[in-house]
């Protein structure tokens, strides 16, 4: 397929392109609170690791005797997102204090009517409006999407493209296929709002290409490795698997390349790029718990599935293996079939795009990765939620599915395109797959209701005037048009004729 020539060179490629994600991603936040906002929240208002003030308000925090009460987690993702909270802290502040004199003034005492068919949910939002955090809470949530969520996603599809134009050795093709990843796979979703799971797969994936993309590494690649390990130990406990896989695979390249005598100054530098995030993970332990050592959930109360195993931890079952790949609420496969061509890799026509190592490593990656969450009883409680867990592995496989797409006749391509993104985009707007279809649902949703946006959504629940107006087409086609504006300026250059070649 001959393509004409690019206009923009790699580097504004990828601006370009980190801009349009952040854009979008925006666009389509959403205003779920999740147990790690409440650390992020109190790291910005009080520099502190106790969450006491938001107690009762979700079920993975807890109290530990004399220390006060803390979340069910791994800091990482809350430590990083403290800061576009704190920033925003003042103008949230200022609004979150008008808006409860007015209330007073007004004489208001009970919450308004969250019209919404979930319990849990219309609870949390009284208790939330009776406490005076209903505000705070969702535009805590909003600056932190925006300021964090959204421009590190929309950071890792520019990375993406970075690579891709590697293996592909293309400016254009990467671009489309960045793209994908970008609005095509679960990331779209995850993004809305802070999620650690998907920093995982960022922290690792960063660590595979620090070492993959250099020839050869050196010790700069090495403890660039290692930083991405233990980032992805400071976000989730899953990220442990993920250090020890960069770590095999940094060994294995040694090897490869006839430098297996240099494995004690890989295996050192690593651990020194390693040693920052653990160790502030063990300080964070030891400030919270007075243990350095043992992980939250060593201290947590008994919860659902915390009897199986150690604290939930068990040998991979069966039935959660197959689950965590094609259960219809969020099996990994199922909220992105364009995943499944991974699986092919091995039998394709590759070329000189992906190194049979690499392949191999990336696809043992995967298979240590869902072998461990197979045994993570947890992954259970994910039918609320829809995909969790293996969304630290979208970055991997979806290299993979990229060399096999581009040796799909056209059609196929359109095909598997259409199908990704519709998906991607209506689990991103409608993101409930708790009942109906799964992940088919949100597609449903739109096909019944039409395009919608999350915050819109959740504002029209409230009621009143604001609710009406959030609810309107119009406050929808508006966000749109402005959307579109932007990213017209963005790309106007890339509409016009050019004679430049890459």
């Amino acid at each position: 397929m001959e393509l004409r020539p690019w206009r923009f060179t790699a580097r504004s490629t990828a601006v370009r392109l980190f801009a349009t994600c952040w854009a979008i991603y925006m666009l389509h936040s959403a205003t779920n609170i999740v147990r790690e906002h409440y650390l992020a929240f109190a790291i910005g208002d009080h520099l502190s690791f106790r969450v006491d003030e938001y107690r009762g308000l979700h079920p993975d925090l807890f109290e530990t005797f004399g220390r006060g009460w803390h979340i069910n987690n791994n800091p990482g993702v809350s430590m990083m997102a403290a800061l576009p909270y704190a920033a925003a802290r003042p103008m949230i502040d200022r609004i979150a204090r008008r808006v409860q004199t007015a209330r007073a003034a007004a004489g208001v005492t009970d919450p308004p009517v969250y019209d919404t068919p979930w319990p849990n949910a219309r609870a949390f939002h009284a208790e939330a409006w009776r406490r005076g955090l209903d505000v705070r809470l969702g535009l805590g949530a909003m600056a932190i999407q925006a300021g964090f969520m959204a421009p590190v996603s929309a950071l890792a599809v520019a990375g993406m493209f970075l690579v891709l134009r590697k293996v592909f050795a293309s400016d254009r093709l990467a671009l489309w296929l960045a793209l994908l990843f970008a609005f095509g796979t679960p990331v779209f979703f995850r993004t809305g709002f802070l999620n650690h799971n998907l920093l995982v797969g960022y922290a690792g994936g960063g660590g595979f290409v620090a070492l993959a993309l250099a020839s050869p590494p050196g010790a700069n690649r090495f403890a660039l490795a290692g930083l991405g390990g233990g980032l992805a130990v400071l976000l989730d406990y899953t990220g442990v698997v993920m250090a020890a896989c960069l770590l095999g695979y940094g060994l294995v390249r040694l090897v490869g390349d006839g430098r297996a005598r240099e494995w004690r100054r890989f295996v050192l530098w690593y651990g020194a790029g390693a040693a920052g995030p653990i160790a502030l993970l063990w300080f964070y332990q030891w400030a919270s718990f007075g243990d350095p050592f043992a992980p939250a959930q060593r201290w947590m109360p008994d919860v659902a599935w915390a009897d199986a195993g150690y604290r939930g931890l068990s040998w991979p079952m069966a039935d959660l293996l197959l689950a965590n790949l094609v259960d219809y609420r969020y099996g990994l496969f199922t909220s992105a079939p364009l995943l499944l061509l991974s699986l092919a890799a091995p039998w394709v026509d590759r070329g000189r795009l992906l190194p049979r190592r690499e392949m191999w490593c990336l696809l043992a990656i995967f298979s240590a990765f869902w072998l461990f969450c197979g045994g993570v009883n947890y992954g259970r409680l994910q039918f609320n939620t829809a995909i969790r867990y293996m969304t630290s592995m979208l970055p991997f496989l979806f290299l993979l599915s990229a060399v096999v797409l581009v040796r799909l006749p056209r059609a196929a391509i359109a095909a598997v395109v259409a199908i990704s993104v519709t998906l991607a985009w209506s689990l991103a707007m409608y993101r409930d797959v708790e009942v109906g279809y799964g992940v088919l649902e949100p597609v449903l949703q739109v096909v019944r209701g039409g395009p919608t946006l999350p915050v819109l959504t959740t504002v029209s629940r409230l009621g009143g005037r604001t609710g009406e107006l959030a609810g309107s087409g119009a406050t929808l086609v508006l966000l749109v048009v402005c959307a579109s504006t932007l990213l017209y300026a963005i790309w106007r250059r890339s509409l016009e004729p050019s004679r430049v070649g890459q």
